[in-house]
């Protein structure tokens, strides 16, 4: 999902000029593909079909009631205006046909009377479907403006990282749905979320709201990343129902080659070296998704990695992992970030976006998120050694990574 379409990022469009002599192919098919008051060509190629089939044929009253079906078909892709125009012409060559094939004017009459009603009742039901289409665009639109307060846009580079961001909601009309992320620089690094809430809908997109807006304000004031899950955890005791929960994986980047990670119940980050091998950081001790912590009684454990130059880490929801095919089989995650990885995660999450849409034939079933960050290596200061004849400038030796152990949560939610 790249940053612009996982968020649907939507710009005023822009009017550009060309010399009418090079004009855009795309654009000159538009043109040709639509007549006045955008009525598609296909109506009036089935009234010239039923004319053409009844000159051929000289059935007369057999083919005239046939051409009912212009405006008809108008009414699902052209305006009312559109429709009229369609009804009209089947109207005046069905006159021109009963003329000419000696059809009686009581009955000429009453292919005519049956022609008007079907346009008629073809021009108001076009109508409605318009209206209702301006309703959707106007929904989509809050949609829209909804994500972006929710999902805030990330750049691509935040702190000492290279990110890039991938987002599709399960419902594409709502283009919204219960996963979250987010990733924010604080007095004490650079902080991240993730996470899934159980359940879909409105409800989802109301709790992860929630969560985001706490942890937004905690990673800002909180020092230790325990703290931060701390207040997630009870803003959620007092907010969500007894069976509602969120899986989540936090994480901070406090100082340079030291990665910290609380995974609370989540699908488990991959953790992928400048050598390009792929690992799972796997919690070691499992605690309940957000939300559960009272009915365990367990704490979240904190997880420190090293985080070298050169490394990325990529994390996810479920709805990546858990997305299948025809088969039934599932989307190997890993083995496909060990098939794109470069050293452009944009490029990377584009590449992993296009193999999930094919795995699972271009539809998702569930929310998928996908966060992947880089941190690129950064040029040692040089030192100067001084000679008999000079100075000579030699690289610092490279800083060793910061060592690391650690524990973490269990599972993601259904």
């Amino acid at each position: 999902m790249s940053q612009a379409r996982e968020h649907r990022s939507e710009h005023w469009p822009k009017r550009t000029f060309r010399n009418r002599g090079v004009g855009s192919g795309a654009a000159v098919r538009k043109r040709a593909a639509h007549l006045a008051f955008g009525t598609p060509v296909l109506p009036f190629l089935i009234v010239g079909a039923i004319v053409l089939v009844d000159l051929a044929g000289g059935a007369g009253m057999i083919w005239l009631p046939l051409l009912a079906a212009g405006p008809a078909l108008a009414a699902t892709t052209s305006r009312p205006y559109g429709v009229l125009c369609v009804g009209l012409l089947a109207a005046v060559l069905s006159v021109i046909l009963g003329i000419r094939d000696g059809v009686p004017g009581g009955e000429l009459a009453a292919v005519l009377s049956a022609l008007a009603a079907v346009t008629l009742a073809s021009a108001l039901a076009s109508a409605l479907r318009w209206r209702r289409e301006r309703v959707l665009a106007a929904v989509r639109s809050v949609a829209e403006a909804a994500q972006h307060a929710l999902l805030a846009p990330i750049p691509s580079s935040v702190g000492p990282f290279q990110v890039a961001v991938r987002y599709s909601a399960a419902a594409a009309e709502a283009r919204i749905g219960g996963d979250l992320y987010a990733l924010v620089p604080t007095p004490y690094g650079v902080r991240m979320i993730i996470g899934d809430v159980r359940g879909k809908g409105l409800p989802a997109v109301g709790t992860a709201a929630l969560v985001l807006g706490v942890f937004r304000e905690a990673a800002y004031d909180e020092p230790d990343l325990l703290a931060v899950v701390g207040r997630i955890e009870r803003s959620l005791a007092r907010n969500l129902g007894y069976d509602d929960f969120v899986t989540a994986v936090v994480a901070g980047y406090p100082e340079p080659g030291r990665l910290e990670v609380v995974n609370c119940g989540h699908a488990p980050p991959l953790h992928v070296r400048a050598s390009g091998s792929v690992s799972s950081v796997d919690p070691v001790n499992p605690t309940p998704p957000l939300g559960l912590r009272a009915l365990t009684g367990e704490a979240p454990s904190l997880q420190v990695l090293p985080l070298a130059d050169g490394d990325q880490l990529l994390l996810y929801t479920d709805g990546v992992t858990e997305a299948r095919d025809h088969g039934r089989e599932f989307y190997a995650l890993a083995e496909g970030l060990a098939r794109h990885v470069s050293d452009e995660p944009a490029s990377t999450l584009a590449a992993l976006d296009a193999e999930l849409q094919a795995h699972v034939g271009g539809r998702l079933h569930d929310d998928a998120a996908l966060l992947l960050l880089r941190k690129p290596a950064v040029p040692e200061p040089a030192s100067a050694v001084v000679t008999g004849g000079g100075s000579v400038t030699l690289p610092s030796p490279p800083r060793p990574p910061a060592p690391g152990a650690g524990v973490s949560c269990g599972r993601s939610a259904e």
